[in-house]
């Protein structure tokens, strides 16, 4: 009985382990969730690499012309139906985000959509 306990706990202890941790900063502390933007603009790049996939767009109306704009992680983005190549480079985009707290042109995008421009 004593062996089957060990075990269970174990095997217990080895899946808690295996769940990533989530050390993750919130995004209302970086990203104005009450001041949603709309940016239009060209995609200059897009990094898909860890934490978050990367998304770069240039010729956006407003003071600022060059965003970078942060998404979720490549994961979450493949399962919702995102491909690497979903959006390319010259692409004409338009962006909803929440634009970054400190008024650097950084956003987080909640949506992106191709124009015909």
């Amino acid at each position: 009985m004593k062996a089957k306990r060990v075990f269970l706990l174990t095997s217990i202890s080895l899946l808690f382990a295996a769940i990533p941790i989530q050390a993750h900063h919130r995004l209302e502390l970086i990203y104005d969730q009450t001041k949603p933007i709309v940016l239009k603009g060209t995609v200059s790049k897009i990094d898909w690499s860890n934490p978050h996939v990367r998304l770069y767009l240039d010729g956006a109306e407003g003071p600022q012309m060059s965003w970078k704009l942060e998404m979720g992680s490549p994961n979450s983005l493949l399962r919702t139906g995102w491909k690497i190549d979903t959006f390319r480079r010259g692409d004409h985009v338009i962006v909803n985000a929440f634009p970054a707290r400190d008024g650097s042109s950084l956003g987080y995008a909640t949506k992106v959509t191709r124009t015909t421009e």
